[in-house]
């Protein structure tokens, strides 16, 4: 006896409005749609700039499909008064239904993200609220974070970025140089402040202030902030070859002293990541004010030289030890939060590579990548690259594509939503003291780097 097949045409359900004198009860028959033209029963036949027949059957035809038929199929459910409330069992109509809650100013921002943030990039920054702290934040998770564009400028670093470290959401962290330099100010009781982008430079340079678009600083606080570098760089321990994450924690121990000494709390990411652990790297040491002042002390014969080399192999090394689990964690997942792009975005993808093409240990790819930022794919620039491409080359693990998100938006509107999701969603977690980790991990890949190599 042959098997019946499940027919997966669509279903309609109707709702006929009562015809005036009809008894209470009454049913009245919805009007059936009308069949397909015979010669419409190949699967493969198609009409004029129309696609072939829906793979639901030969009663259900695609949206460019025979029109006449649908348009009267539809003039016979409204003049009987059916109402078409459901249907289609396509595979694409599967998400949940757009059906936002009302705004009424008593939202929190967990409910905006999730009752209104429906499509677009809204929508993209749902997922990412939900990629960051449904999988993310997962204990055995360790969470890469690059920093690019001038956030610290605008306050980032004090609403964002120590309530994420200091929860244990951030591990390990690439940032630019700048970024670095100006988060100091605050660290120094220096003072930023709002402005307008459409004052005068002339005038603003006349009067001595600095403008970051429309953020206004007085020029004295680049001077003082130059003088603390290069004060705290005459000091001996930084008389050495050192990683950029040495150097940053041996600042940020310096500017933790300097915010006791001013009585005014913990205003600074270097700081904080130095209580907490976190290392932090930058791709391009010289990049920035900080680097600049390092290379005016050579020329008074400064010994402080930011290897390069050194970062690119303990990077490597965290990511392989988050994968293969160290002496103080099992094996786990590594995931990279992107703000912005820019070189701090490929040194942490880059670690994949470094692993796998260059030193010839066997790995996938990171688990899962989460990137805001308004740059384009195809200008062909890394910024806009996308996880797909990156997969590509091996920086991320292809099973693990779903859970990738791209937002494209502005990292000072993203970051603060997704960091306030993230705390109303989910219990701080331990912190790794990855800094801490640095030679025990390193140990492990040159072990990995000897077996896999001969």
């Amino acid at each position: 006896m042959p098997t019946k097949k499940k027919k997966l045409a669509a279903k309609v359900t109707t709702k006929a409005k009562p015809k005036p004198g009809a008894k209470p009860g009454a049913k009245l028959a919805a009007k059936p749609a009308a069949k397909p033209a015979a010669h419409h029963a190949s699967a493969d036949h198609r009409e004029p700039g129309g696609f072939k027949a829906s793979r639901h059957g030969a009663t259900k035809w695609s949206a460019a499909g025979p029109k006449a038929a649908q348009k009267k199929a539809a003039e016979s459910r409204e003049a009987a008064g059916a109402i078409q409330v459901a249907a289609e069992a396509s595979r694409f109509l599967k998400g949940a239904r757009i059906a936002p809650r009302r705004i009424d100013g008593s939202e929190t921002v967990e409910q905006l993200v999730d009752g209104v943030f429906q499509a677009y990039n809204a929508g993209r920054l749902r997922e990412a609220c939900h990629l960051f702290s449904e999988k993310m934040l997962a204990n055995d998770v360790t969470i890469g974070l690059t920093l690019t564009g001038a956030l610290t400028p605008a306050g980032l670093g004090m609403s964002c970025l120590i309530p994420l470290i200091e929860a244990g959401f951030v591990d390990w962290i690439i940032s630019t140089g700048a970024n670095l330099y100006h988060d100091t100010h605050f660290g120094l009781g220096l003072t930023m402040h709002r402005g307008n982008a459409t004052e005068s430079d002339v005038l603003l340079r006349e009067e001595g202030v600095v403008r970051i678009y429309d953020i206004f600083f007085d020029y004295d606080v680049l001077l003082s902030t130059d003088a603390f570098f290069r004060q705290i760089i005459r000091g001996p321990e930084f008389q050495r070859t050192m990683s950029s994450a040495e150097f940053h924690w041996l600042c940020g121990r310096y500017v933790a002293e300097r915010e006791r000494m001013l009585g005014i709390g913990n205003k600074s990411l270097l700081s904080t990541a130095w209580r907490c652990g976190v290392p932090i790297y930058t791709s391009s040491p010289g990049d920035s004010s900080i680097g600049m002042n390092v290379a005016a002390l050579a020329l008074e014969g400064g010994k402080c030289i930011i290897d390069p080399n050194k970062d690119v192999n303990e990077t490597a090394a965290i990511v392989l030890g988050a994968k293969r689990g160290s002496a103080k964690a099992r094996a786990g997942k590594s995931a990279i939060v992107i703000m912005g792009g820019g070189s701090p975005k490929n040194f942490a993808l880059q670690t994949e590579p470094q692993i796998q093409e260059v030193l010839g240990i066997d790995e996938k790819g990171h688990d899962y990548f989460l990137q805001v930022t308004d740059a384009r794919p195809d200008t062909g620039g890394l910024s806009g690259a996308t996880p797909a491409e990156a997969v590509s080359w091996g920086k991320i693990d292809p099973d693990r594509l779903p859970d990738a998100v791209v937002c494209y938006m502005d990292t000072t509107v993203a970051l603060p939503i997704l960091t306030s999701y993230a705390m109303a969603k989910r219990r701080p977690r331990p912190l790794k003291h990855l800094y801490e980790q640095r030679p025990a991990l390193m140990a492990q890949l040159e072990r990995e780097f000897r077996k896999a190599n001969g």
